[in-house]
């Protein structure tokens, strides 16, 4: 992450919305009607998936994909106008949140703006036409920053929508070079003093693949010189590999233990269990006390915690990227309640300056640790520690807490308020997540 990455992006809420199917309308209006009801989840800043004119040429679907880019300067007029989309960020600002818009600069459609008035700044095939360098992504073809030009006109018109939003998600970013990012963020900050950067950086596998093929990719160490949060694709391949019981739950805890310590200090991941490119979580995790679980470890993981819109009414269904495909949000299931606590959790100052790690307890129960960390050498005191207890198996169990650093006594859950009790190093519980915080009113202390 860059120098001035900002710790307390730590506690902090992003809402994605893909505007299309959000609604039925798929409008920009339809998002802004629904903003007290976004809020009230407990949300800091609203990422919009692409708002720009999509191509139409080789489209995938009925409608294109919004990564897909016409026109980076202007907005898709099947969301409403420049002047609707202006209108929605004044409304995010007054209620307080924060809004990013994706940033997609690795590729534009074929009939984009740039490739019709500058094809000289695309990669070209062999037989010198535009191409791409991902084969299935076959409805783009993708820009060379070779040609400080196209760096100037990018910037440029990051500097324009800066004036209207807070920051931007940046679209495969490493395959991106750092370097126009880092020229970017400094071109920005003139506009959006404190500009927000959130990369999507890619799997390990799909950096190393891209780099025999010749083509440049980004690890995060290298995303993080420019970006203040960048995805969990690092481990996220772990995770899914242990809810398909491919790995032991001691391997995925090993590697989000290795993050703290291959990072710099104020590194910040964004914490996802879904998004419009992988599966509802709910498909994946399909006992309800089990995805209650994994939701309330995402909020108190490391890093900034990421919804995609539909998740508090637990769609198994993910929208359809490339068609009209409204969101179904009468599930019979509303996880708002406990996404709104887990947001008051998130809030915890703990979370801010912590030395973080987590331990596999037994079968699939996971603690984790945010100890906070001293002001310096001769800070003697003992620092507080929030403890948090997930069951990924949704079932009660009795768990040996003797080494956590826990004493005997009566608790509150920080989540439901109730009382839990530790006795002889022991606690029973019900199968649902737990984050313990003592009734003094002050987090555990060792």
């Amino acid at each position: 992450m860059a120098k001035d990455t900002n710790k307390q992006l730590r506690n902090e809420v992003i809402y994605s919305i893909y505007v299309r199917n959000y609604s039925k309308e798929g409008t920009f209006q339809a998002v802004m009607n629904d903003l007290d009801r976004i809020q009230s989840l407990g949300v800091d800043i609203i990422w919009l998936m692409p708002i720009h004119p999509i191509g139409k040429l080789h489209r995938k679907g009925t409608l294109g994909s919004p990564y897909a880019i016409r026109d980076y300067r202007e907005v898709n007029p099947e969301f409403g106008s420049k002047e609707d989309f202006q209108r929605l960020c004044e409304a995010i600002h007054k209620r307080g949140m924060k809004v990013i818009i994706d940033v997609v600069y690795n590729h534009t459609s074929p009939d984009s703006y740039l490739a019709t008035h500058h094809p000289e700044w695309f990669f070209h095939k062999a037989d010198g036409s535009l191409g791409n360098r991902v084969g299935d992504w076959w409805d783009v073809v993708d820009l060379d920053y070779s040609h400080h030009e196209l760096w100037d006109y990018q910037i440029e018109t990051l500097k324009m929508w800066a004036k209207d939003v807070d920051g931007f998600r940046c679209d495969v970013a490493s395959m991106v070079p750092v370097d126009f990012w880092l020229a970017a963020r400094e071109a920005v900050a003139k506009v959006r003093p404190g500009a927000l950067w959130l990369a999507e950086s890619v799997e390990p596998g799909f950096v190393a693949y891209n780099r025999s093929r010749g083509v440049a990719s980004a690890s995060d160490s290298e995303i993080y010189q420019a970006f203040d949060m960048a995805y969990d694709y690092d481990i996220f391949g772990i995770f899914k590999d242990y809810l398909a019981g491919k790995v032991s739950l001691q391997t995925y805890s090993a590697a989000i233990n290795r993050q703290e310590t291959i990072y710099p200090d104020n590194y910040v991941k964004a914490r996802f269990l879904e998004n419009h490119d992988r599966n509802r979580a709910h498909f994946s995790i399909r006992n309800e006390k089990a995805l209650r679980n994994h939701l309330a470890f995402m909020y108190f993981n490391k890093g900034i915690a990421m919804l995609y819109n539909g998740q508090e009414a637990g769609a198994m269904h993910t929208p359809a990227l490339f068609d009209k495909d409204p969101i179904d949000y009468d599930t019979g299931m509303d996880l708002s309640p406990l996404m709104h606590k887990l947001y008051q959790v998130k809030k915890n100052p703990i979370m801010t300056n912590s030395t973080y790690e987590t331990k596999v307890l037994r079968d699939d129960v996971l603690m984790a640790i945010h100890h906070e960390n001293a002001s310096s050498p001769r800070d003697d005191q003992d620092h507080p520690y929030l403890v948090g207890l997930f069951h990924f198996n949704g079932q009660s169990s009795f768990l040996d807490l003797s080494t956590s650093g826990l004493h005997d006594g009566y608790y509150t859950n920080l989540i439901d308020g109730g009382r839990v009790e530790i006795r002889e190093g022991t606690i029973a519980t019900d199968g649902e997540p737990i984050i313990l915080q003592s009734d003094e009113g002050i987090a555990l202390f060792h």
